[in-house]
């Protein structure tokens, strides 16, 4: 009997210990979504949740994207602009020839058309933002080389 109740005694240990490990995910309004169909255009893991789809109605389309630390974009540019609006964690952004910026929760990125930039998670924080590219269906994305360790440093 002591050997059953030291069992559960254990188990409800390490099950408690399971559950605030899984409480430490990145806490974001949204859906995580699947991984992201885009996945040649990063580096690293990065999970894409389309929240509101290309349509002539809107003229925009809307996704959640979430990356693990360190993961980021291609260089790319839209021609009908982007915005970003971070949700969770700690992100990078950068447009060809400047700073990088460091994007916390309640920032807006206003990308205008044509110009170049990136952006992912920092090297230790998951990071999520939600996608906005507005003027479609003549947004069309231009997915450029890896932004290199270098670069991302």
């Amino acid at each position: 009997m002591k050997k059953i109740l030291y069992g559960l005694l254990l188990l409800s240990i390490l099950t408690i210990g399971g559950i605030s490990v899984m409480a430490e995910e990145l806490n974001q309004p949204f859906a995580k979504g699947e991984i992201n169909p885009y996945s040649k255009f990063f580096t690293g893991t990065t999970h894409l949740n389309m929240l509101v789809t290309r349509d002539d109605v809107f003229n925009s389309s809307i996704g959640n994207v979430t990356f693990d630390k360190g993961a980021r974009t291609n260089w790319h540019k839209h021609s009908g602009g982007q915005i970003l609006l971070v949700t969770a964690g700690e992100g990078r952004y950068q447009e060809k020839g400047k700073e990088i910026r460091i994007l916390k929760k309640g920032d807006v990125v206003k990308i205008p058309p044509n110009v170049e930039h990136w952006h992912g998670a920092a090297p230790d924080s998951e990071f999520a933002h939600i996608s906005i590219e507005p003027n479609i269906p003549n947004n069309q994305t231009t997915w450029l080389d890896p932004v290199t360790d270098k670069e991302y440093k």
